[in-house]
C-alpha cells in the first residue's frame, strides 16, 4: 500500500505525508478522533466559518514544520533523519490530548490536568503499539532532547503551532487582520548555541505576528459572545455533573457518563490506562448530543442552560476593568430567583463572573530571540525600535459578568 498520499489543505495547498510511520499514526483512532473536535470550542457562534478541527491544525503544524526544518538545514544547521522524523512527529501529536470543545472544557471534565499531559500519555500508550517508534518524539516533547530548539519549535512563543493557528485560524473566521507571515518567519529562523532565534532581518514580521496574536485574543479567542457561550458550556457540564453525582438520572454517552459519575484526577489517569481509552472516545459529538437530551430534563438549571446554548440564546455579558463587587451579584442573583423560581445556589448557575487576560508576548522565562547582524543574540522586546513589543509584553485583564438577559427589561 502506497503511504505517502497528498492532501489538500485550504490554508497551504497540498501537504504531503512524508513516510508510512506518520501515515499510520494518522490513521490511528487517537488522532482520527481530532476530526471531531473543533479548533475554536464555540467561536462559529460568532464566527459562522469557524468550524475547522483539531485535525486540519495538526496536519497545517507538520506542514509548516517540514518547511522550517528544510529552511534550517538549508542554513548549514545539521539535523538528522531520525531528529527530522521525530520532531514532526512532535508537532503532529501536540494537540492530541484535547477534549470536546478544545480549551473550553480543559477543566471542567476532569480537573487540574492540561491537554499538554494527556497528549503525552497518549504519546505513551502510541509508543507502546509502535514499537518504541516515538522514543525520540517523547523526549523532544518533554524538552529532554540536548537540543533544546526542537523542542522550542513544537512549544514556545514563537513556535510551529502557534505560526499556523493564527494563520488558520485567521482564515475560518475570515478576520484577516490577525493574518500572518508564516512562510516569511519560518525563513528568518536559525539556530544559535543549541536555541532557536530569529534573524535580525525578520523582526518586523515578528512584530507583526504578536500585533495579530493580541488582535485575534480581542476579537476572536476572547470575544464577549464567545465567553458567554463558553461560560454557559462549563456551567451545563458542571449541573450535569452534580445531578449525577447526587444519583439524578441524566442521559449521556458511556464515555461521558464515566466523566460526569466521577471525579476524575491524574493519578487515575496514571494508574488505570482504561481511563484514557475513555477519554479517547470523547469529542463534540458526545457533549452536543447529550445536550439536545438534557434540553428536555426535570432539572430546571440544566433543560433551560442547555435549550438556551442550542437556540443560541445566550447569557448576556459585560466587561470591565475592574473586579465585579458582591452588591452587585447578590442583588443579581435575589433577581434571577425571582425571575425563574429557584434557589440562591442555583440561581449562581446563571449569574457568572470571572475574568480573561490577554498578553501576547511574555518577556520572561523563554523569550523571542533575535540574533544580530554582528552575531550577538537579544530579546525581541530590546532589539525592536519601535515600542509596540513593549507595550504588548502588558497583560490586560478584564473582568466579565454574565446574566439572564430577562433581567434587563
Amino acid at each position: 500500500m502506497n503511504k505517502k498520499k497528498i492532501l489538500n489543505d485550504p490554508v497551504y495547498g497540498f501537504i504531503n505525508i512524508p513516510n508510512d510511520l506518520i501515515f499510520d499514526i494518522i490513521e490511528h483512532r487517537y488522532f482520527q478522533r481530532l476530526r471531531r473536535i473543533k479548533q475554536l470550542g464555540i467561536t462559529d457562534y460568532v464566527y459562522p466559518g469557524a468550524l475547522h478541527t483539531r485535525f486540519h491544525h495538526a496536519l497545517g503544524a507538520m506542514h509548516l514544520m517540514s518547511n522550517a526544518l528544510d529552511s534550517l538545514r538549508g542554513k548549514g544547521i545539521e539535523i538528522s533523519n531520525a531528529e527530522y522524523d521525530a520532531v514532526m512527529i512532535a508537532i503532529l501529536l501536540h494537540d492530541l490530548g484535547h477534549g470536546p470543545f478544545s480549551h473550553t472544557l480543559e477543566f471542567s471534565l476532569f480537573k487540574g490536568v492540561r491537554h499538554e499531559k494527556v497528549s503525552l500519555w497518549m504519546m505513551k500508550q502510541l509508543n507502546e503499539e509502535f514499537d518504541g517508534a516515538l522514543n525520540l518524539t517523547i523526549e523532544i516533547f518533554e524538552n529532554r532532547y540536548h537540543r533544546p530548539f526542537f523542542h522550542q519549535l513544537v512549544s514556545s512563543q514563537l513556535d510551529i503551532d502557534r505560526l499556523d493557528y493564527l494563520k488558520r485560524d485567521s482564515f475560518f473566521t475570515g478576520v484577516y487582520e490577525g493574518s500572518i507571515g508564516s512562510e516569511r518567519i519560518i525563513k528568518m529562523l536559525n539556530v544559535v548555541e543549541g536555541q532557536l532565534v530569529v534573524e535580525e532581518k525578520g523582526i518586523y514580521s515578528i512584530e507583526n505576528f504578536l500585533s495579530a496574536r493580541r488582535l485575534m485574543y480581542w476579537q476572536v479567542y476572547l470575544h464577549k459572545t464567545a465567553v458567554s457561550a463558553e461560560v454557559m458550556l462549563i456551567e451545563i457540564i458542571k449541573r450535569a455533573k452534580e445531578l449525577t453525582q447526587k444519583g439524578k438520572k441524566v442521559m449521556a454517552t458511556p464515555a461521558l457518563s464515566i466523566f460526569l459519575e466521577q471525579n476524575i484526577t491524574s493519578k487515575d489517569f496514571e494508574e488505570d490506562k482504561d481511563i484514557l481509552e475513555v477519554y479517547a472516545l470523547l469529542d463534540d459529538n458526545d457533549i452536543w448530543g447529550s445536550i439536545k437530551f438534557w434540553q428536555d430534563h426535570e432539572d430546571v438549571v440544566l433543560s433551560k442552560l442547555s435549550k438556551m446554548l442550542l437556540e443560541r440564546k445566550l447569557l448576556g455579558i459585560s466587561f470591565s476593568n475592574e473586579p465585579i463587587g458582591r452588591i452587585v451579584t447578590d442583588e443579581l442573583l435575589q433577581k434571577t430567583m425571582n425571575l425563574y423560581g429557584i434557589s440562591e445556589h442555583d440561581a449562581h448557575y446563571f449569574v457568572k463572573t470571572g475574568s480573561v487576560s490577554n498578553s501576547a508576548y511574555i518577556a520572561s522565562g523563554q523569550s523571542i530571540k533575535i540574533l544580530r547582524k554582528h552575531g550577538n543574540v537579544v530579546d525581541v522586546a530590546d532589539a525592536s525600535d519601535l515600542p509596540n513589543i513593549k507595550a504588548m509584553s502588558k497583560i490586560v485583564t478584564k473582568h466579565y459578568l454574565c446574566t439572564p438577559k430577562e433581567l434587563d427589561k
